[in-house]
């Protein structure tokens, strides 16, 4: 294996809140987007708490922390950031993974354009998980993965692979996706930036945030910081958490600045190390105490794991 699981999970939920901390030029804005994926966060705490798929569950969080999507313009990233945990959570089988997809998007609202633009990401991160990425074939299996649909999605995309075929720069793959200002263009984008920096996370994430070409802005830009956090997740999903450059993860760390809800970097990849633990099946004897007692073991000797679909359904 190229990456071990928590190296890639880390990458993917790293990257994608680098990607919508990102201002042009490479700086990171700690107070930009801090809420941007506050539900993804919920939505992990969970699958931690219940080691499974519980809508009810993620309802429940969501009303306790007040989170209600106003009608604003990222809206619809939102949304995408927040399904992260469950392409994540569910990568291995295609089946399970779209269909619980398609559940946790029944929490908030049925337009065609996000579930795709939902399905695309996470099937592009699970082969990116699974170590089946072929950047030569991932654009027609992804539309595949998506199905008949009526949404612009598909063509964006093969749009996207024809412009990755002729070998076209950053300025004109911007100003092609740039004439109107919809989720089908940010996911266009950020695929191209993905693509054609595929081993390159801190590139990919920089050409995802840079808006700086004239033929842009006069045009309807693009959401900068939209484009970084999806591009961010696709890259971080595929390089890992040793592919995001270290200068960005110490500036994190030294920071000590919220994320997502979170009080602070540590905290996110301490939810992230406990994320993978559940996933990958071991068993947290501190979580039933009477057991142990009745036994009388001593816990912190204690560690229990189980192979993938062995011991525990998923």
């Amino acid at each position: 294996m190229r990456y071990s699981p928590i190296s890639r999970f880390k990458g993917t939920l790293l990257g994608a809140f680098l990607g919508g901390s990102l201002a042009s030029g490479g700086e990171i804005q700690f107070q930009s987007y801090l809420d941007l994926g506050k539900m993804a966060v919920l939505g992990t705490q969970s699958l931690i708490a219940l080691g499974r798929l519980d809508l009810d569950d993620w309802i429940r969080r969501q009303q306790e922390e007040s989170l209600h999507l106003a009608t604003t313009d990222d809206i619809s990233v939102k949304i995408i950031i927040a399904t992260l945990p469950v392409a994540l959570f569910f990568h291995e089988n295609p089946i399970k993974l779209r269909q619980n997809l398609l559940r946790v998007l029944n929490i908030w609202e049925d337009d065609p354009v996000v579930r795709d633009g939902t399905l695309a990401v996470a099937y592009a991160i699970a082969l990116a998980l699974t170590e089946k990425l072929d950047p030569l074939t991932l654009i027609p299996q992804t539309i595949a993965f998506i199905g008949e649909t009526p949404t612009s999605i598909p063509k964006k995309l093969l749009r996207v692979q024809n412009l990755l075929e002729q070998g076209v720069g950053l300025s004109r793959a911007q100003a092609e996706f740039a004439k109107e200002e919809k989720l089908s263009n940010t996911i266009a984008m950020a695929f191209y930036c993905f693509l054609s920096t595929l081993e390159d996370f801190r590139l990919a994430a920089l050409q995802a945030t840079y808006n700086d070409n004239s033929q842009v802005q006069d045009a309807t830009p693009l959401s900068s910081k939209a484009t970084g956090a999806i591009t961010g997740a696709l890259s971080g999903a595929y390089n890992g958490i040793g592919g995001i450059p270290v200068n960005w993860q110490v500036l994190l760390l030294q920071s000590n600045s919220p994320v997502w809800g979170l009080t602070s970097f540590s905290q996110m990849l301490e939810l992230t190390d406990a994320f993978v633990a559940v996933w990958s099946g071991v068993y947290d004897l501190t979580l039933n105490p009477r057991e142990l007692a009745e036994e009388g073991c001593e816990a912190a000797l204690l560690s229990v794991y189980a192979a993938p679909r062995v011991i525990r359904l998923r």
